[in-house]
């Protein structure tokens, strides 16, 4: 473990390549939303794909969170943390849910004309949750190391 007063570059070294594949992978999924063209079952299942690399990796992700490392290490560094690293792992199995119900709908109606605007509404609702939640992840790594990140606004 680092010294208490220094930054430890592995553990935000990780962070900031975590934070940048997860935005990477919803960027993905938002581009594959996007795709001009008819409505094919191909592009479902390109959107499909993409979200299920997102949901393999955010449970792989929120795994690791819940096993220890940066948010245990903030927790240690800075004990009155505790409430908020606790909150920030309650919303886990919230978010996971929240994007298995996406997927499964646009597995569930492929013939809905209304399927592609309610699952980009839906997804861009994901999305907006998950971004506030790596927010409040940021703001405890950097509390927790005294460290600005540059991750946030």
């Amino acid at each position: 473990m680092a010294s208490i007063d220094r930054s430890d570059p592995v553990i935000l070294g990780h962070v900031l390549a975590e934070h940048r594949d997860l935005f990477h992978l919803l960027l993905a999924v938002r581009t594959s939303l996007a795709a001009a063209g008819p409505q094919t079952s191909e592009r479902r299942e390109d959107v499909l794909a993409a979200m299920h690399e997102l949901r393999d990796h955010l449970r792989d992700h929120f795994a690791q969170e819940e096993q220890g490392g940066f948010l245990e290490e903030s927790v240690t560094r800075i004990p009155r943390l505790s409430a908020a690293v606790q909150s920030i792992l309650g919303q886990h199995p919230e978010l996971l849910a929240e994007l298995d119900r996406v997927i499964s709908d646009l597995e569930s109606s492929p013939a809905d004309p209304g399927m592609w605007a309610r699952i980009d509404r839906n997804f861009a609702s994901f999305s907006a949750h998950m971004t506030a939640h790596e927010r409040s992840e940021n703001a405890v790594v950097q509390a927790g190391y005294n460290e600005d990140l540059g991750l946030m606004e």
